[in-house]
C-alpha cells in the first residue's frame, strides 16, 4: 500500500530524549517521566551476585571473553554467536515478512497479500447521542460518549458458537493516556480546567459492537450497538477483596471506601473464561499532585507518586494528595468489566494486589481455580501470580464473577543455574504474600499487603526484573511468557541470569513451565527465549536460531497467541529510539524447525506504538491498536483527509490494494 499523503499538524517539541530511546512525549505523558525519577525500588534484594560471577567466568571461556568481561553485557550463547556479522533476510514462512520501516515513515505497512482498514478511532461516536468528532468543537459531554484516546489493550469476543467464523462480536480496548499537545489545537503548554476534564473523559475503556461480511472484509464498528459503552474517569466502580472498606480507601466522597470513580492509565489486560475483560491500571501515579504531601513511611515514593501531576486537580480536588490523601490508594488495581452488560458495574479487585499493573491474564489450574499472571511495569520490579480460592464453574457466570475477589497472592523469584547447559535458564518459586486469608509478610495485614504490594514484596526477596510487562500463558502448552521491555538503569554489577544485560535498552522474553504443568504450582523452570536487539549484535539471542534469518526487534511489550500451536506474537514499544525503525508486530515460533525465527508482520506509523494485538491465524485476521501516532513528530493516521492524528484500532486482513 502506498504511503498516504495528508496535511499534517505541526506539534510542539517536548523535553529531552529518553535514556532508553523512547519518545520524550511518550515518557512524559504515559508514565510521568518515570525514567528521570529515582528508581522506586530501593530494597536490598540480591541480584544473585555469586551466580553472576560463576556465569561470567564460565562464559568468558565459552565465548572467548567477550562483552561480559567488559561489564557491559553477557555474551550470547555459543550456538547463536556465529551469525553475528551476517545480514538479516527479509523472507519468512507463513507470510512474507516485511523489512524494518524507517522511523519517519507515516504509514501502516503490512505484508504483500494483506490490506488494512481503521475500525474505530479517537472521537468516533460510541454511545447514543454522541456527536461526530470535531477537533475544534470538543466538550466533556461529547468525549464521554465518544471513543477514548490512545487505544492499548484490545480484545475481540465473537458472538455465538462459530468461533473465529462468527461475523459479529464486541471489541474492548483500553484508553491508556492522553496527549494534550495533539488533542487540542489551542494547547499552550499546560491544560486548562476544561481541557483536563476532556482528558479525564478520554481515559478509561471503550466497548463497541463490530461485524464483518466475510473472511476477506474488515471488521466495522456499529454506531448503534446495544452493548456500546464508554468507561471514563466518572464511571462508578465497585471495590471488592481484602482492601474494600479499609480506612485508607475512604474519601470525603466515599466514606465507605467501596465505590471509586473512574479507572486510569489502563495498559494491557486479559480475557476470562467466563466472558469478562480484565484491565490493568498502570502509571496511575502521574495523575496525582503530591506537592507538599507528607510521606513518613515512604508509601508514596515506593509507588513513584512524587510528581506535580497533570493539572487535573484544578478540575477535580481528588487529584491533590494534600486535599484528598486516600484517593491515590484507589488506583493501581486490576479491574473487571462485563462487555455483554452495558449496565453492569465494573469492579476493582484488591485481592490481586496494587502496583503498576501492565495487565492480568487467566489460566485455569488443574483443580479449576483461576490463576492470574501479572507484571509490575517498573524498573527493578516484580512478576506476580494470583490463585483464586473458589473454582471456576462452566456456565455459571454469576459465580465466576466472584472468583477474583478472594485468593492467594505470590511474587516470583527466578534463580539461575549457572549456565552449565549453555542457555540462560534456571528454577523459580512463587513466594507467598497472602495464603488462605493470612498475610505472610511480617507486620502487614492482608489488606495492607494487597494495598502496598510493592512494599510487601520487597520483604520476601523476589527477583528485580527489567520492567515486566505483558504475561501470557500459551493456551496449547501452558507455558508462560513474560515480556521484559527494557531497563537502562541496570548496571553491570546488577546483572543476573534472568536479567543478563546491563543498560538493557532492547529487552528480552522469558518462558517458564510450572511444575506438573499446573498453573497453581509453586515452583517452575524458566529460560530466556529472546534477547532483543539488532541481530548483528552478538549479545542478542533468538532461541538458538541463526541470526541471519531474524528481523531486528526491540522493546517487547505485549505478547499474544493466535490459535495455532507455537505461534508467539510480540508487539513493540521503543524501536524508533533504539533501532531507528517504526514499532510493529512480530511473530516468533516457540516450537519446531522455525523456533526463534522472528519475522515482522507489520509496522505502525511514525511516532506510534503497536498495542493489542488480537490474531486469528485461521482466517489471517490481525487487529492492533495504533497508539499515539505522530507523538513527538507528525502523522496523519488514520488518513481520513484531515490533519488530525487519531489513535485507534486497525484491522489487517487478506486482500490487495488500498483501503
Amino acid at each position: 500500500m502506498s504511503t498516504p499523503t495528508t496535511t499534517r499538524r505541526s506539534l510542539l517539541p517536548l523535553l529531552a530524549a529518553h535514556p532508553g530511546g523512547r519518545s520524550a512525549a511518550t515518557c512524559h505523558y504515559r508514565c510521568g517521566d518515570a525514567c528521570f525519577q529515582p528508581v522506586p525500588n530501593t530494597s536490598d534484594n540480591t541480584y544473585f551476585g555469586d551466580v553472576v560471577q560463576t556465569v561470567v567466568r564460565r562464559r568468558s571461556v565459552l565465548a572467548g571473553g567477550t562483552a561480559a568481561l567488559a561489564g557491559v553485557a553477557w555474551a550470547a550463547p555459543p550456538q547463536a554467536a556465529a551469525a553475528a556479522e551476517l545480514p538479516v533476510t527479509a523472507g519468512g514462512r507463513g507470510f512474507p515478512s516485511i523489512s524494518p520501516t524507517p522511523a519517519d515513515v507515516d504509514d501502516l505497512v503490512v505484508p504483500s497479500g494483506f490490506t488494512w482498514s481503521p475500525v474505530i478511532s479517537w472521537g468516533d461516536p460510541v454511545e447514543p447521542g454522541a456527536p461526530r468528532f470535531d477537533v475544534d468543537q470538543q466538550s466533556v459531554e461529547a468525549q464521554k460518549g465518544q471513543a477514548g484516546y490512545n487505544a492499548d489493550y484490545l480484545t475481540l469476543r465473537q458472538d455465538g458458537t462459530r468461533g473465529w467464523r462468527s461475523r459479529r462480536g464486541v471489541i474492548v480496548f483500553n484508553n491508556e493516556y492522553t496527549n494534550p499537545e495533539m488533542m487540542f489545537p489551542d494547547w499552550s503548554g499546560s491544560v486548562t480546567a476544561e481541557q483536563a476534564e476532556i482528558e479525564m473523559a478520554a481515559h478509561g475503556m471503550t466497548v463497541v459492537e463490530v461485524r464483518r461480511k466475510n473472511d476477506r472484509s474488515p471488521w466495522v464498528y456499529r454506531k448503534r450497538g446495544t452493548r456500546n459503552r464508554r468507561i471514563h474517569a466518572w464511571t462508578t466502580f465497585a471495590v471488592d477483596g481484602p482492601a474494600a472498606g479499609a480506612e485508607w480507601m475512604r474519601t470525603g466522597a466515599d466514606r465507605q471506601g467501596r465505590r471509586v470513580l473512574g479507572t486510569l492509565n489502563n495498559c494491557a489486560g486479559g480475557d476470562t473464561p467466563w466472558g469478562t475483560v480484565l484491565s490493568g491500571e498502570e502509571n496511575f501515579n502521574q495523575y496525582f499532585n503530591s506537592t507538599d504531601a507528607p510521606d513518613p513511611d515512604g508509601k508514596l515514593a515506593r509507588y513513584g507518586i512524587t510528581s506535580g501531576g497533570r493539572g487535573w486537580e484544578q478540575a477535580d480536588q481528588r487529584f491533590s494528595v494534600v486535599d484528598e490523601p486516600n484517593e491515590v490508594n484507589r488506583f493501581g488495581w486490576i479491574v473487571e468489566v462485563d462487555p455483554d452488560d452495558p449496565g453492569s458495574t465494573p469492579v476493582k479487585h484488591t485481592a490481586l494486589g496494587r502496583f503498576k499493573h501492565e495487565g492480568a491474564t487467566i489460566r485455569l489450574a488443574q483443580d479449576g481455580r483461576a490463576v492470574a499472571y501479572m507484571g509490575d511495569d517498573e524498573r527493578f520490579d516484580y512478576v506476580y501470580k494470583f490463585v483464586s480460592r473458589r473454582r471456576y464453574r462452566e456456565g455459571d457466570k454469576r459465580r465466576n464473577l466472584r472468583l477474583l475477589a478472594d485468593g492467594d497472592l505470590y511474587v516470583a523469584r527466578f534463580t539461575g543455574d549457572g549456565f552449565q547447559d549453555g542457555v540462560y535458564d534456571g528454577s523459580g518459586e512463587w513466594l507467598p504474600l497472602v495464603v488462605d486469608g493470612e498475610s505472610h509478610v511480617p507486620g502487614m495485614s492482608v489488606a495492607e499487603v494487597c494495598t502496598w504490594t510493592r512494599l510487601a514484596a520487597d520483604q520476601v526477596g523476589p527477583t528485580k526484573m527489567d520492567r515486566p510487562e505483558d504475561v501470557q500463558p500459551d493456551p496449547h502448552t501452558g507455558r508462560v511468557y513474560v515480556a521484559l521491555t527494557n531497563n537502562t538503569a541496570r548496571t553491570p554489577g546488577q546483572i543476573d541470569e534472568p536479567n543478563p544485560r546491563g543498560n538493557n535498552k532492547h529487552g528480552h522474553v522469558i518462558e517458564w513451565r510450572e511444575d506438573g504443568d499446573d498453573a497453581a504450582a509453586l515452583r517452575f523452570r524458566w529460560r530466556i527465549v529472546m534477547i532483543a536487539g539488532d541481530p548483528s549484535d552478538p549479545t542478542t539471542y533468538f532461541d538458538g536460531t541463526d541470526r541471519r534469518e531474524v528481523t531486528p526487534i526491540s522493546c517487547p511489550d505485549n505478547v499474544a497467541f493466535d490459535g495455532e500451536p507455537g505461534h508467539l506474537w510480540i508487539s513493540t514499544d521503543g524501536a524508533p529510539g533504539t533501532l531507528g525503525t517504526c514499532d510493529g508486530l512480530f511473530r516468533m515460533p516457540t516450537k519446531g524447525r522455525d523456533r526463534g525465527l522472528v519475522q515482522q508482520f507489520l509496522s505502525v506509523p511514525t511516532g506510534a506504538e503497536c498495542c493489542g494485538p488480537v490474531i486469528s491465524w485461521k482466517d489471517r485476521s490481525v487487529l492492533v491498536s495504533v497508539q499515539h501516532p505522530g507523538e513527538g513528530g507528525q502523522s496523519g493516521y488514520p488518513y481520513l483527509g484531515d490533519s488530525v492524528p487519531r489513535p485507534g484500532v486497525a484491522h489487517v486482513y487478506p486482500g490487495k490494494g488500498k483501503r
